[in-house]
């Protein structure tokens, strides 16, 4: 272990010195002749293969971004670009205020999740994001430093591992740049809040051996609070100030457990004596159904403010004829504020504020002759506003450097290189509640519920907490990769490449004490930590059996050092039957290892809310009443990788100069997919419902729980049947399967005088999307059936034009699934629909090299689709959609 952190330390720091020597002699040193044997160092690799190639149409959908249609988006990030692609297919995770992955942005490549898309920048895996303990941080990549972006449609577990079985997108940094390149731009919403900054500065040079680039970059994004938008404005929630019933719930903390809202015949459930009509306080209903309720929209944002500062470097140095290095480095830090409502009182000790016959606080006590009764305990639904909003401040820093060496020893072509990539993320939390403190004050009357707002700031203080997050994670790498030509034959000269690849992966997720052992109300989280070494042999053949007809094989292995080791197999081919349509084909089989966070995670107590009738009657309640019971989140020690096959297809046709178009099929299914268990799946399973995931079963009772070792599953009274604890976490669980196909037409007009015309339309639509063989989930809600996407430019003298178009297929609503399953009409549409967006911009191209532009992104100003009964509380799909409006925006480019 030592050695190999020794050995990749030396290689960056070599490869940091030759790298250092050969900018210093980029414009000094003579020129060197090139023959024809080194001219082949040119040949190019692209994204999906390792043997480098002078033809970039291979056997596989590739699709190119390059940097002008990254400009003329008028997206701020590589994140904001690549979630309206239409391989995005049911959108991805972005920035979401308080979240505990606050300023992570990811992509879902076939809708198939962030983990299971591959993220490379230069061909190289991204490191995994901290924040989320799997999938790659896309906010933490520079925009600027992009020269184009590669998304491989198909899977590439054959060529790049782990991860890959939605696809690969390879993210290009700029490389040969001559000069100074200054921009800065600002974008102002019609709707408040999301408001846009960038600015670069990138300097160029080269010289008759190497080149040099360098650069600054930032990018911010404002924050969005739900009080500014109208579909996310007017919250309603219980959690103000309102009694509860308590019923008997003997083995619970206090014996009993919260039961329906007390019906007082004057104030309801509402708090006697409380005004309830100001921060965010309100009044509802009348009578015995008297409610005070929350408006948690009141102070929370939707969409945190994220901003990116980045510095990045990257030279090569020619040695000799037959020898260069290269040098990349990019630090960049991620900075992110979010907004919370302040703490509702859940999850809390007990189910909810428990107040004991003579409680200073209990009604009975405070108002003798309001009609409570002073011999039953209460509950109560409490929002601790008088303690402030919930504001959450990250900051995530990542230093990834590589150096390495590329050349030739006789006719064999080598990349050599050593790599060191580290994450650092902090999260802080402010004004979070210690649960068990709040109860103590409440119960004894020292925090005063009756009039919170009141309470002397003492008070309210030693009942707060601000909570941390300290995560991290690392890669250390050595690679190895050898290009050679092997023989002739019908179609060419046989290609191989070989390689090695050696890394070290750590990872670490520390929360609080207080969190980690759930004494914190208004947030959870689980501490993990660990690393593992991974060893990967790999190769790939290339046979042009025709002059139209070649095929590619590749396989690798990879051996992890905590689970065990994966296979993966690819044949991919390409025929062209005429000169203008090329056929193409590949089958594969992928994996995805399990990660660190799911396997290293420490055990941590939930009490979660279940429907069991063994345990409700055993406490003398009714059989289809709901009860908390203890619950352990455990990591699973025998997880297993998941399993990919996949297989497609396509046809390429060059109809004319000006007309060329592709259609591909693809078929991707999943086996062992890595999936949470719930502990209402444990119940259902174990009681004989449905079949059982792998590893969860009965546990023992003689324990004191947690037992990690002793995995999944659930522990009853061998008398009465009760849930006595369950532990629950991630485990291997059926299949998924998914298929489709992907459209994709390019025009490009010769206008003669008045310019050129490209155009660009891009469809993807989704056949299939199933769990364990169950119904096609496709046109449910948050399953379009097809994404589009139409770029068009035209180039006139000194002015480029372009209007890009969005659009997302209509799909069911919540309410025509909740009918279609049976459910209640309550009377919203049973569908939702199409979204369609159209961007426009302007470029003038100055006389004095500089651009001028300005743009207007949703020009019409279109709302998100809508959804009365969605989920995720805010009105609207957060992955599919986004709520920013009418987008004016202007940006100047000078170069030097």
């Amino acid at each position: 272990m030592n050695f190999n952190r020794n050995l990749l330390s030396d290689a960056v720091r070599y490869g940091l010195a030759a790298g250092a020597v050969g900018l210093l002699g980029l414009t000094a040193a003579p020129a060197i002749a090139q023959d024809d044997d080194a001219a082949t160092l040119d040949r190019i690799e692209v994204t999906g293969s390792r043997i480098k190639r002078a033809d970039v149409e291979g056997a596989l959908p590739v699709t190119v971004i390059d940097r002008q249609q990254l400009e003329v988006s008028g997206d701020i990030s590589v994140a904001d670009f690549l979630r309206n692609t239409t391989f995005n297919s049911f959108g991805s995770f972005r920035p979401q205020s308080g979240s505990s992955a606050q300023s992570f942005a990811a992509l879902s490549l076939r809708g198939l999740g962030s983990a299971r898309t591959l993220i490379l920048i230069d061909g190289r895996r991204a490191p995994i994001a901290p924040s989320a303990g799997q999938g790659q941080n896309l906010n933490s990549i520079p925009l600027a430093a992009v020269e184009r972006i590669e998304i491989l449609s198909d899977g590439a577990s054959a060529i790049y591992g782990t991860d890959a079985i939605g696809g690969v997108v390879n993210i290009i940094t700029r490389k040969d740049f001559n000069g100074v390149e200054m921009t800065i731009g600002a974008g102002n919403p019609k709707r408040e809040g999301g408001e846009t900054e960038e600015g670069s500065i990138i300097f160029g040079a080269s010289g008759d051996r190497g080149t040099m680039l360098a650069g600054i970059s930032y990018n911010n994004r404002g924050i969005i609070f739900q009080r500014d938008r109208p579909w996310s404005s007017g919250g309603v929630s219980t959690f103000g100030a309102n009694l509860i019933n308590a019923r008997p719930a003997p083995g619970t903390l206090y014996g009993f457990s919260p039961g329906s809202f007390v019906a007082h015949p004057t104030n309801g459930s509402a708090l006697p004596g409380f005004a309830c009509n100001s921060n965010g306080f309100f009044r509802g209903g009348s009578g015995s159904t008297s409610r005070c309720f929350y408006d948690f929209t009141f102070v929370a944002a939707d969409e945190a403010e994220v901003r990116n500062e980045s510095t990045f470097a990257r030279g090569q140095y020619q040695i000799n004829d037959d020898w260069s290095t290269y040098l990349n480095a990019t630090v960049s830090r991620l900075k992110t504020f979010g907004r919370y409502a302040p703490v509702p009182s859940s999850p809390f000790p007990g189910g909810q504020p428990f107040l004991p016959v003579g409680s200073p606080n209990h009604p009975a006590v405070r108002f003798p002759n309001a009609g409570y009764d002073a011999t039953v305990p209460y509950f109560f639904r409490h929002r601790f506003a008088a303690l402030g909003n919930r504001d959450t401040f990250t900051e995530e820093v990542a230093y990834d450097y590589q150096a390495g060496f590329q050349g030739r020893i006789g006719d064999v072509y080598l990349d050599v290189g050593a790599r060191s990539s580290e994450v650092k993320y902090l999260d802080l939390g402010r004004n979070y509640v210690v649960g068990g403190l709040a109860q103590q004050f409440i119960a004894s009357g020292r925090y005063n519920i009756y009039d919170p707002f009141g309470n002397p700031r003492s008070v309210l203080d030693s009942m707060i907490a601000t909570i941390n997050r300290d995560s991290g994670t690392k890669f250390e790498e050595l690679f190895a990769i050898a290009n050679m030509d092997l023989f002739e034959m019908g179609g060419g000269t046989a290609g191989l490449a070989v390689g090695v690849e050696y890394r070290k992966e750590e990872f670490f997720d520390i929360y609080d004490t207080l969190s980690s052992s759930g004494q914190i109300v208004g947030s959870a989280g689980n501490t993990a930590a660990g690393d593992r070494d991974v060893n990967a042999l790999f190769g790939e053949l290339l046979l042009p059996i025709m002059s139209n007809l070649e095929v590619s094989i590749a396989a690798r292995r990879d051996d992890y050092s905590d689970y065990g080791s994966d296979t993966s197999p690819k044949v991919s081919v390409r025929f062209q039957p005429l000169d203008t349509v090329t056929l193409r084909g590949s089958y594969g089989q992928g994996f995805r290892a399990p990660t660190l966070d799911i396997l290293t995670q420490q055990a941590t107590f939930s009490a979660d809310g279940v429907n069991d009738p063994q345990t409700c009657v055993s406490f003398g309640q009714p059989p289809g009443c709901q009860t908390q019971i203890s619950a352990y989140v455990i990591a699973n020690p025998n997880l297993n990788s998941e399993q990919s096959d996949q297989y497609s297809f396509g046809l390429v046709w060059d109809a004319t100069d000006w007309l060329n178009m592709s259609v591909d099929y693809y078929n991707i299914e999943i086996e062992n997919r890595i999936s949470a268990i719930s502990s209402a799946l444990i119940i259902s399973c174990t009681s004989g419902a449905q079949p059982c995931p792998a590893g969860v079963g009965t546990l023992p009772i003689n324990v004191n729980p947690p037992v990690p070792s002793n995995g999944l599953g659930i522990a009853r009274d061998p008398g009465t049947g009760a849930i006595l604890y369950i532990q629950r976490g991630f485990a291997n669980r059926g299949t998924l399967e998914t298929s489709g196909l992907d459209f994709n037409i390019r025009t490009t007009f010769d206008l003669a005088d008045w310019g050129q015309l490209a155009n660009q339309l891009q469809l993807g639509y989704v056949d299939d999307y199933s769990f364990d063989g169950g119904r096609n989930l496709v046109n449910d809600p948050g399953y379009p059936e097809f994404r589009a996407t139409l770029a068009t430019q035209w180039t006139f003298g000194d002015f480029n034009f372009a209007w890009n178009l969005n659009h997302v297929d209509s799909t069911i609503s919540n309410a025509g699934l909740n009918v279609r399953g049976g459910g209640s009409d309550y009377g919203y549409s049973r569908t939702l629909p199409s979204w369609t967006t159209h961007d426009l911009q302007a470029t003038w191209s100055a006389p004095w090299n500089g651009k001028v532009t300005v743009g207007v992104n949703n020009i019409a100003d279109k709302d998100p689709v809508l959804d009365p009964l969605d989920p995720g509380g805010r009105g609207f799909n957060f992955n599919l959609y986004d709520g920013y409006g009418r987008v004016p925006y202007v940006r100047y480019t000078q170069n030097f």
